[in-house]
C-alpha cells in the first residue's frame, strides 16, 4: 500500500470537484463495503483455522484404536464417544465447515466486486483527489 501526501503543484493543480449527495452516499457505501470486508476476512480466517484443526484431529484419529472410546466437545461439554461415531461426527463437522467457508468466499467476492466498480466511479468524478486504497 503505497501512501504519499502531494505536492504543492499536485495540491494546486487538483480541481476542486463538487461532492454531490450521491457522491456522498457512494463513498459511504464504500467505507460500509470495506468493514464488511474486514470482517468476512476475519471469519474466513477463523474457519480456516477450525478446518485446519479438524483436519489435524482427523490424523490424530486415525492412529487411534478401534475400540477406544474419544472425548468429542460438543458444545462447551466433552462426551466420550466410540471413535467410529467421533470420527462421523468430525467428517459432517468438516463438511459444514467447508460449506461456511464456500458461503464466506461467495459473500467476500461479492463485496469485492461492489466495490471495484464504486472504486471506479468514485475515481472517474474525483480523480486524484479522492483515495480509496484499502
Amino acid at each position: 500500500m503505497n501512501r504519499r501526501m502531494l505536492t504543492k503543484e499536485d495540491e494546486a493543480a487538483g480541481d476542486e470537484v463538487e461532492v454531490r449527495r450521491e457522491d456522498q452516499d457512494k463513498i459511504n457505501k464504500f467505507s460500509r463495503l470495506h468493514q464488511r470486508e474486514l470482517n468476512l476476512e476475519e471469519e474466513l480466517k477463523v474457519k480456516h483455522k477450525e478446518k485446519e484443526e479438524l483436519d489435524d484431529i482427523s490424523m490424530e484419529l486415525e492412529l487411534a484404536d478401534e475400540d477406544d472410546t474419544v472425548p468429542y466437545k460438543i458444545g462447551d461439554a466433552f462426551f466420550h464417544l466410540p471413535l467410529p461415531q467421533a470420527q462421523e461426527m468430525l467428517v459432517s463437522s468438516n463438511s459444514q465447515i467447508e460449506e461456511e467457508v464456500s458461503v464466506l468466499e461467495d459473500k467476500l467476492s461479492t463485496v469485492k466486486d461492489e466495490m471495484t466498480q464504486l472504486k471506479v466511479e468514485l475515481y472517474a468524478r474525483f480523480g486524484r483527489s479522492i483515495n480509496l486504497e484499502t
